[in-house]
């Protein structure tokens, strides 16, 4: 069973930056390809980025693109969302997702989930 534990959520101004980590508890990390989810009140959950097992490929909506880096560190057995001018639209709860269950990573369909951190962007 893989555990995910998201960080480093919070308050930040619209124009700023924030970097969240995504822990995983075990070692097949390193051949799992990992997703950023977020969900807003009311709205669907949607994709924001995913990375590949190996970390060649990334994918991002195009809402975040140019904005967010998704990035992985396999010693720390850790995925990073660098997210930088933020938006208020983009206050949301962000939900770390391991092991795609579909070749498409952009779909909600993995099989393990963190509890999500909350990100708030102020304007």
């Amino acid at each position: 069973q893989v555990q995910l534990v998201e960080s480093g959520g919070g308050l930040v101004q619209a124009g700023g930056s924030r970097r969240l980590s995504c822990a995983a508890s075990r070692r097949t990390f390193s051949s799992a390809s990992m997703g950023w989810f977020r969900q807003a009140p009311g709205k669907e959950r949607e994709f924001v980025a995913a990375i590949s097992w190996s970390g060649g490929i990334t994918y991002y909506a195009d809402s975040v693109k140019g904005r967010f880096t998704i990035s992985r560190d396999y010693a720390k057995n850790t995925v990073y969302l660098q997210m930088n001018s933020l938006k208020p639209e983009d206050t949301a709860v962000y939900y770390c997702a391991a092991e795609p269950k579909y070749s498409n990573y952009t779909l909600p369909q993995y099989r393990y989930w963190g509890q999500g951190t909350q990100v708030t962007v102020s304007s």
